[in-house]
């Protein structure tokens, strides 16, 4: 065949598709038809495949494709459900691609925690009926409500049908992405919460929901209490680039993914994220000036990455959910943070030495992080990707920008 008129002429490349279609067809049901029946088909093939290569033209190539066709649907035993056949091909592809740019491109990733605010947002909660909140705060309705939305905002509000006390909380139904129902009993009655957001985590053998919303077993609700009055902004969903390090190895100040097996994390099955702050072979401490040195060499706000991390005011304290810089246990004892936040780096004179193929990561809330300080370092291996693009919610966060 020309491959010139297969470029320029719509009807040879529309009957080289009809003519891979039922060749195809044909080979597939060889074993179940009779010679009869593939007789006439093999020879409208033969018919078709010879009149394009002789370059016949346009009207007489129809001609031999139709012949095909109806050689085909008289003597080709058709497929049952064939549109549920073709619909499931369809989803079983989709489903390949949607796993192979998960696998080796870009991997979705949720920020379960508040570690790397303000630059990563995990999920945040107000309890209006906690103490010194406003129990009377009245939820948004309307485009304000919509516009809420967007930025990842969710309410949930229950009153208490009647008197009596929690009884339970199961845990939501839902599938990977999305979260369908929730339902908790009080004082006999059983309450439904449809589309309930994603709680982030909570303390260790405390449920999501009661830890946010502040719900105790022991308190006693009486008929048009509020049981929960409760906010949330949801944690920045982002895609984790997966491609990138397979060219090139991590850089100090990059915001990576990394499982946690293998490392001292009591929580062994689980992905973490923090920012890339000592190679391996490196020497690391903490001064209390609150910068890193690496090999004696202080980081500072010139240092690539670290712009935001190290441009706060040194006049000012270190605070939670605020660019602080990195503390260790000097400045944890002088402004009362976190007991035990950087068992690592108890002064500026301690030096950590990361020997082997491993890394160091911080999160940038400094006063409220789990990190590298506490637990040391994590295999290079155990790297799978750097933050790439936030995608929800559509705040300031959302983009390239963060890093």
């Amino acid at each position: 065949m020309n491959i010139l008129r297969w470029f320029i002429s719509k009807t040879v490349r529309e009957a080289c598709v009809v003519h891979k279609h039922y060749r195809r067809l044909l080979a597939s049901q060889s074993d179940v038809l009779s010679a009869q029946a593939i007789g006439p088909v093999q020879a409208a093939l033969d018919s078709l495949k010879s009149t394009i290569n002789t370059g016949a033209n346009k009207g007489a190539i129809r001609i031999k494709a139709e012949e095909l066709q109806f050689a085909a649907e008289k003597w080709l035993k058709p497929y049952p459900n064939a549109t549920w056949r073709e619909n499931v091909e369809v989803l079983l592809v989709a489903l390949a691609v949607a796993m192979a740019i998960r696998t080796f491109f870009l991997q979705p990733f949720k920020i379960p925690t508040g570690s790397m605010q303000p630059t990563l947002f995990g999920v945040t909660s107000k309890n209006y009926l906690a103490p010194g909140n406003n129990p009377n705060f009245q939820i948004p309705t309307g485009w304000e409500r919509i516009k809420e939305f967007f930025e990842g905002i969710s309410y949930i509000d229950v009153v208490a049908q009647n008197d009596g006390a929690i009884e339970d909380i199961s845990q939501p139904v839902g599938i990977k992405l999305i979260n369908f129902w929730q339902r908790f009993r009080l004082g006999g009655h059983e309450y439904t919460i449809w589309f309930p957001p994603d709680y982030g985590e909570a303390p260790p053998n405390a449920d999501a929901l009661a830890y946010r919303a502040g719900l105790s077993r022991d308190h006693y609700y009486h008929k048009g209490d509020h049981v929960i009055k409760l906010r949330l902004a949801a944690g920045d969903h982002l895609f984790v680039d997966r491609l990138t390090y397979n060219f090139r190895k991590p850089e100090r100040g990059e915001i990576v993914v990394f499982a946690t097996v293998g490392t001292e994390i009591p929580q062994q099955d689980q992905f973490y994220i923090k920012r890339l702050v000592a190679l391996p072979g490196e020497k690391v401490q903490i001064g209390d000036d609150r910068h890193l040195r690496i090999n004696g060499v202080r980081l500072d706000a010139s240092t690539p990455h670290f712009a935001n991390v190290y441009g706060f005011d040194p006049k000012d304290p270190p605070r939670e959910s605020q660019y602080s810089g990195h503390v260790n246990g000097t400045v944890d004892t002088k402004f009362g943070l976190i007991p035990n936040l950087a068992p690592r780096f108890p002064d500026e004179q301690t030096v950590f030495d990361n020997s082997g193929n491993n890394y160091m990561v911080m999160g940038d809330n400094t006063c409220n992080s789990y990190d590298s300080r506490s637990w040391g370092t994590f295999p290079a291996n155990n790297v799978i990707g750097k933050s790439f693009f936030v995608y929800w919610p559509l705040t300031t966060r959302f983009g390239w920008g963060n890093q």
